[in-house]
């Protein structure tokens, strides 16, 4: 196991401990959810703590875990790949907005075949992960790779075994390149999977790949990338083999269509585009509109406005997309709606 995936394998992920100077309470921010974002969101607690001294306490538990515990008011922020849906974020009273941008892979374990030496397109990988294709030299994956001497080795499915934004991104691409995907298993940040290996976050995904052979899996890039692993290329909407990096997503989210999506719920999958990249996805932090504590949530604020501002270089380094400024200002605009109890936003 890497140092990476060690670090982001455990329940949580703590950031910043008590060995420095004494911090308010009301500079301790906490947070729960996606693990797609978790390595980003280390790097800018390591660095906000540097600049400002406050602290964030991250558990990355899966967008479905974020969700409810944003709702249960246990924690200042939830984050969730899987936007909620407007009429959703009115009636619990929920602020939603991006915080960075990020691709995910499909990860392999193909003894023989290095990383990038395979290509795949968006019915295919339906057809490996609705289980129609069960070994890796099937003609439908050797047509794509026709110079790939591929194996006869078994397919094993690893998938997220916990409620997952990044199951809910992978699968509504799949969703919406097969019919027959989209009838079954269907598109969710859980389904019911043929067959395969459950893996908690992106990195038991990850895990559970490097360990089986002839495995595949679905993982945020970062997590391809930090643990060395085989990941392929894709076909995307506009026919053309793309590889996954910072470019592809950027190319994915040039055309969204933030503004008019409730939340900025924009979808970036399957995007138009000779570069882009076909299976990307925001990231979206969750605040209640009327704060419980107007302080923790101004502190909550206060660290995405600075890695907003001052945190994109360590996003770029990790591949993930920072947002169009724009789309920075547009959200900043928007913490307006995020009160206390005298009804004043708690950001000024």
């Amino acid at each position: 196991m890497t140092p990476t995936t060690r670090l982001l394998a455990g329940a949580a992920i703590a950031i910043a401990t008590a060995a420095t100077a004494p911090i308010a309470l009301a500079q301790t921010i906490t947070g729960a959810g996606a693990t797609f974002p978790a390595p980003i969101y280390a790097k800018w607690a390591e660095a906000y703590k540097a600049a400002t001294g406050a602290q964030l306490n991250y558990q990355a538990i899966g967008s479905g875990g974020g969700v409810k515990q944003i709702t249960a008011k246990t924690v200042d922020f939830g984050a969730s790949d899987d936007p909620i849906p407007g009429d959703e974020l009115q009636k619990s009273g929920l602020a939603q907005f991006p915080a960075v941008i990020g691709g995910v892979v499909t990860v392999f374990n193909l003894p023989g075949i290095g990383a990038n030496a395979l290509t795949l397109d968006g019915a295919v990988l339906a057809d490996i992960y609705r289980g129609a294709i069960k070994a890796w030299n099937d003609p439908a994956i050797a047509k794509l790779n026709p110079s790939a001497k591929l194996p006869s080795t078994a397919i094993t499915l690893i998938y997220r075994s916990d409620s997952s934004g990044t199951t809910a991104v992978f699968t509504d691409y799949l969703a919406q390149v097969s019919p027959a995907f989209k009838a079954s298993p269907g598109a969710g940040k859980t389904v019911n999977w043929p067959a395969g290996v459950g893996g908690r976050g992106n990195a038991g995904v990850a895990a559970n790949v490097t360990k089986i052979a002839g495995a595949i899996g679905y993982v945020e890039y970062a997590y391809a990338k930090q643990n060395k692993m085989s990941y392929a290329s894709m076909i995307n909407r506009d026919g053309k083999v793309v590889k996954a990096d910072d470019q592809t997503f950027a190319a994915a989210a040039a055309k969204a269509d933030w503004k008019s999506a409730p939340g900025f719920g924009a979808n970036l999958n399957n995007q138009s585009g000779a570069d882009a990249w076909p299976i990307t996805s925001a990231s979206f932090i969750l605040m209640h509109k009327s704060a419980a504590d107007g302080a923790r949530s101004a502190e909550a604020l206060k660290f995405f406005r600075w890695a907003l501002s001052n945190g994109q270089k360590l996003a770029v380094d990790l591949d993930y997309v920072p947002l169009p400024p724009d789309v920075v200002k547009a959200v900043e605009a928007s913490w307006k709606d995020i009160k206390d109890a005298s009804g004043k936003a708690v950001l000024n």
